[in-house]
């Protein structure tokens, strides 16, 4: 099975195979900003999982909030974010679930960075949430 995620205008596409490996909802201010949302959901899928990346893109590296480097890919010509590198997974390619334009697609595992969600943003029961991206204290 493959996946194709694609821009708001369709000239940027990426084509994945198989499941994500991990799908989280991320209130952190950069995912904040790149969505112009109040959070993201991002797909993970391991590199070996990466078919093909069609059309031009430009990209743009910054500091997240954890401290690492996440290096973004973007449509020149829509603006739309599609993939990305962070090294918080490494060996990974981050796509937005909502570039894959699936309401079938998997729901996220985990709630990341809610110290800065908004009060009225909830996300379903059973979901872990973090203040942070650490999910080993439960916090």
């Amino acid at each position: 099975m493959s996946r194709k995620a694609s821009c708001s205008c369709g000239e940027l596409q990426v084509e994945v195979s198989g499941e994500p490996k991990i799908v989280v909802a991320c209130s952190c201010t950069i995912c904040q900003k790149r969505t112009g949302s109040v959070f993201g959901v991002s797909a993970y899928f391991s590199n070996d999982q990466l078919l093909a990346k069609n059309g031009e893109f430009k990209s743009f590296t910054s500091t997240g909030d954890s401290g690492g480097k996440i290096e973004r890919h973007f449509c020149p010509r829509c603006g739309s974010t599609v993939f990305w590198e962070a090294r918080f997974v490494p060996q990974s390619i981050g796509i937005a679930v909502g570039c894959f334009s699936d309401p079938q697609f998997p729901l996220p595992i985990a709630a990341a960075w809610c110290a800065s969600k908004h009060e009225w943003v909830s996300f379903p029961n059973g979901i872990p949430t973090s203040n942070n991206q650490d999910f080993s204290s439960g916090a």
